[in-house]
């Protein structure tokens, strides 16, 4: 009987995580796992990173890209969760532009190279004292390509940040993956606020640490502002 109330407790804890593998494309869903996302740490129990000081906070990678997404500029990307997003909490995205000649397969994008392109936040409805997250039981979580962007190839990371045991420090879990992408039809935007994983994060900032009690009215996101292009 303990064993099998073991064995519950572990398929209950990883139904309530999730992975990211598999992107969509101007709302067209890759219909494999791991085709243009580069294959997690967390693809058979779904866990999340908890240190931010980690090279596991950039793409949490556990082998090299095998494919690529094409997605004209201005379009709408997208990242399917296996199981919904299931922890309360923001969800944002980043880009890093490959440089030319590098491999995308390969490249590990370490270094001040990502920019924030978007940033899904709290929200405070009137009438309601509590926050509410609108990524919260989301089986796909979006943003639109900025339409400045230059064409080229780029690594997107998508980070979906739980704070519901983010009370204390190291309590905030990350759940995140990183897609390759070919962007086409480009702009002569330049990305600015750009920052490194590890490196963009410290495990006391603000946007990590959020106590459910007293009800808090407000939240900032971690990390540089979002490029609006």
């Amino acid at each position: 009987m303990r064993f099998l109330s073991s064995l519950l407790l572990v398929a209950a804890t990883a139904e309530a995580h999730y992975r990211f593998s598999k992107l969509v494309v101007n709302g067209e869903a890759e219909t494999k796992e791991w085709t243009s996302i580069r294959q997690t740490k967390n693809y058979q129990d779904d866990h999340g990173v908890t240190s931010v000081s980690s090279e596991d906070i950039r793409c949490f990678q556990m082998k090299a890209g095998t494919g690529t997404a094409t997605i004209a500029a201005g379009g709408e990307l997208g990242f399917v969760a296996d199981q919904t997003v299931t922890h309360p909490g923001p969800v944002q995205f980043y880009m890093a532009r490959v440089p030319d000649g590098q491999n995308i397969n390969t490249w590990a994008g370490a270094g001040n190279v990502w920019f924030k392109v978007a940033s899904i936040d709290a929200v405070k409805t009137e009438g309601k004292a509590a926050l509410t997250w609108p990524t919260y039981l989301k089986k796909v979580v979006s943003f639109t390509v900025p339409k400045s962007l230059p064409s080229g190839n780029y690594l997107v990371r998508v980070e979906s940040i739980a704070l519901h045991q983010a009370q204390s420090v190291g309590g905030a879990q990350f759940y995140l993956a990183c897609a390759q992408v070919t962007v086409t039809d480009g702009g002569n935007g330049t990305p600015t606020n750009l920052v490194s994983f590890p490196g963009a994060y410290k495990a006391n900032d603000p946007g990590l640490i959020f106590a459910n009690y007293p009800v808090p009215t407000s939240y900032t996101p971690p990390g540089p502002p979002v490029w609006q292009g």
